[in-house]
């Protein structure tokens, strides 16, 4: 019987530490981040504990020890002075249907702390009534006030497609900040969190001392769990999901790992676990993909739409900082996006060509991924594919039945060739083999197979290539052509020789599509 109580939906660390919930400890690094730089801005994917660090700093400034005690702040910490805290959370003012409202919704949040500290009738903007505020309680407690600032980007990433309402609704959240670098002497901290990095000139304009701290590996894992939390904090967590799973805690901790860690987000750091699904696999007693419970972000599909977004791509891309670590309305590719909303996490650093290689951090995202994408890219259902022909496929893959995952495939594509949505895709696409490439490439991702497309090598670009645990597969494929051209492809331009030395079999096929029946006419297989 599980006797643990788990943070899940709980964002107050107030109530955590009160109602004893599970809770792994970085009140060390959240001193470190109060002690630092006095306008800090830290970016981090949905989900990973960014609201909870910003409570943590409110209980931290409000100067509630009694909270403290036990964990690692204190031995730091002699003072535990209360300041006054202004705590907004911007999530409660998105979805608005114009600038106006936005102003409006800002407004709301304002109003409990104009209650405590008063308000003027002359202060009509946002801006001008958090400056007031600011001011005013400064000079009712004599000190200086904690501004702590969650979500900041909540309100602009619903519009990024939206041109017109962008740029109207920047305005306003400049507006907003703007008075925060003049009320440098009423402050004793200022902390802004959120998912995406807009640039400090278009949001917070003459904030240009603002410390960005998303990068730097001292504050690496201030979100997410480290292996060595899950194997000590939460090694208890560990031995009852084991034995609701009849395997042993080391079983467990690497079907978690494959799981749920694998996000880094700095050049030197440990990886780190996604906190959210780490706790909710431990109060539900299963593993599933609980980071996409809401689904894949809106905006990030209109993104990659946008953009083009070449999704067979995203397995290793070699880039530098510049080009994902940048604000988000300079974007000329969905990467930053991708990466600031933990799609994509720093999986190696090379300091001699300074270039990060970003990857899908674990199995929960590279479903959960596929899965958004699959209707977006492809025209199909996702649910449908998992349950019926990529299992099929799969478990066809695993007895080395090429033959029948092909015939499997003929069978599924045969019978939704007048679904509206694969239709439109299918003739949208820029080359129809490139289409077929990425239905592919999404299928076996659902089913966490290690699939590349467009592989080079000295002869040529194989169309796809399947690592599987017992075999590689070497596929090639052709709309206007045959099956045997595109086996004799892959022959004459020796598609499978990098492969030859493998223990594992390597297993060539040429692969027909029939653009009339939308569907595998023709297959031939040789190993």
């Amino acid at each position: 019987m599980i006797t643990r109580k788990y943070p899940v939906g709980i964002q107050t660390f107030s109530e955590i530490i009160t109602k004893k919930m599970v809770y792994v400890d970085k009140t060390d690094l959240v001193w470190q981040m109060a002690h630092g730089a006095k306008y800090t801005f830290l970016s981090r994917p949905r989900r990973f504990g960014k609201s909870l660090l910003v409570s943590t700093l409110k209980s931290y400034f409000e100067g509630r020890r009694d909270l403290f005690e036990g964990l690692k702040i204190m031995p730091l910490e002699d003072e535990w002075t209360a300041y006054p805290v202004i705590h907004l959370s911007l999530s409660q003012a998105k979805s608005q249907k114009d600038a106006e409202a936005l102003e409006y919704a800002i407004g709301l949040l304002l109003e409990p702390y104009e209650k405590v500290y008063g308000s003027n009738n002359s202060e009509k903007t946002p801006g001008q009534r958090l400056r007031g505020l600011v001011m005013r309680a400064s000079a009712h407690t004599n000190r200086q006030v904690a501004v702590l600032i969650d979500e900041y980007d909540a309100p602009l990433l619903e519009v990024l497609h939206e041109e017109e309402n962008l740029k109207e609704f920047r305005r306003v959240m400049q507006e907003f900040y703007i008075p925060l670098k003049d009320l440098d002497p009423y402050l004793q901290y200022c902390f802004i969190t959120g998912i995406t990095k807009f640039s400090q000139l278009s949001i917070f304009s003459t904030i240009n001392n603002l410390n960005n701290v998303t990068l730097l590996p001292q504050f690496a894992d201030i979100c997410g769990i480290t292996e060595e939390e899950l194997t000590t904090t939460l090694a208890p967590d560990i031995a009852l999901l084991a034995e609701s799973y009849e395997c042993t805690p080391a079983e467990m901790q690497q079907l978690l790992k494959r799981q749920y860690d694998g996000y880094r987000f700095a050049e030197k750091s440990p990886d780190v676990y996604n906190p959210y699904s780490l706790m909710k696999a431990f109060m539900n007693q299963k593993i599933e993909n609980y980071w996409f419970d809401s689904g894949t972000p809106s905006y990030l599909i209109r993104q990659m739409n946008r953009f083009r977004t070449d999704i067979t791509s995203m397995d290793r891309l070699e880039l530098p900082a510049t080009a994902f670590d940048k604000p988000t309305e300079a974007m000329t590719t969905a990467l930053p996006l991708l990466y600031q909303s933990g799609y994509l996490t720093i999986k190696d650093y090379d300091r001699e060509s300074d270039l990060y290689t970003l990857s899908i951090p674990n199995q929960e995202v590279r479903v959960g991924y596929t899965e958004g994408l699959l209707p977006t890219y492809v025209g199909l259902d996702s649910s449908d594919v998992q349950t019926g022909f990529a299992l099929k496929f799969w478990r066809a893959l695993k007895k080395h039945d090429l033959d029948l995952a092909l015939r499997e495939m003929q069978a599924y594509l045969a019978g939704i060739p007048y679904v509206d949505g694969f239709k439109k895709k299918l003739e949208e696409a820029a080359t129809k083999e490139g289409f077929y490439e990425y239905t592919l490439y999404l299928v076996f991702s659902m089913l966490n197979i290690y699939v590349r497309t467009q592989v080079r090598c000295a002869g040529g670009r194989a169309d796809v290539l399947v690592h599987m645990p017992d075999a590689t597969y070497v596929l090639e494929l052709k709309i206007n052509g045959t099956a045997q051209e595109a086996l004799d492809q892959i022959n004459s331009h020796g598609y499978a020789l990098p492969y030859a030395t493998a223990i594992q079999p390597v297993v060539k096929a040429g692969i027909r599509f029939n653009l009339e029946t939308r569907t595998v006419d023709d297959w031939l297989i040789e190993q």
